[in-house]
């Protein structure tokens, strides 16, 4: 090995080889643990909304609790505020996230947790949203918004079609 040579664990994560994943521990009934065991050791983001209509400061108040006590029980996570009532929470290795996202539901004002695309509402959620474990569907409407603004763009960057008398 030369010396300038970078060790393995010292790599950007997107460098370093994936995990192997051990099949034996998947458990068939559920497709959770298929998710854990590809995402333990990667870096992982899971989105959390305080339910109430928290200020910014409330907001940042809740959820510094949270990242208190998950701290406590030895979990890296890292929190960063991005609107008035959301917050993403950072975890280093995300074959934690599932446990993690139970502890958010659990908490009062927790109105959900967006992990992997699905939504888990918190005991905080509005009676409407209990009960639903769903996938957010916003993707496929920003897809057709964002077909719609490029169409309309190209259509406003064509040159007229009939020409002006000057």
């Amino acid at each position: 090995q030369k010396d300038d040579d970078i060790e393995e664990g010292d790599l950007p994560e997107h460098k370093r080889p994936p995990a192997p994943i051990d099949f034996s521990k998947i458990d068939p009934g559920k497709p959770e643990s298929i998710l854990k065991l590809t995402k333990k050791g990667k870096t992982l983001m899971m989105f959390v909304t305080v339910s109430g209509n928290p200020t910014e400061k409330e907001t940042e108040e809740i959820t510094s609790l949270w990242q208190g006590s998950l701290f406590n029980a030895n979990y890296d996570v890292q929190r960063f505020i991005v609107g008035s009532n959301r917050a993403i929470f950072m975890l280093r290795d995300g074959g934690y996230a599932w446990e993690i996202k139970d502890f958010l539901v659990s908490q009062e004002r927790c109105a959900d947790v967006t992990l992997e695309g699905q939504v888990y509402p918190g005991k905080g959620a509005d009676n409407s949203e209990k009960g639903k474990n769903k996938t957010k569907p916003e993707k496929a409407k920003k897809k057709k918004d964002a077909d719609k603004k490029s169409k309309s763009s190209r259509e406003d960057n064509r040159a007229t079609s009939q020409r002006e008398e000057l």
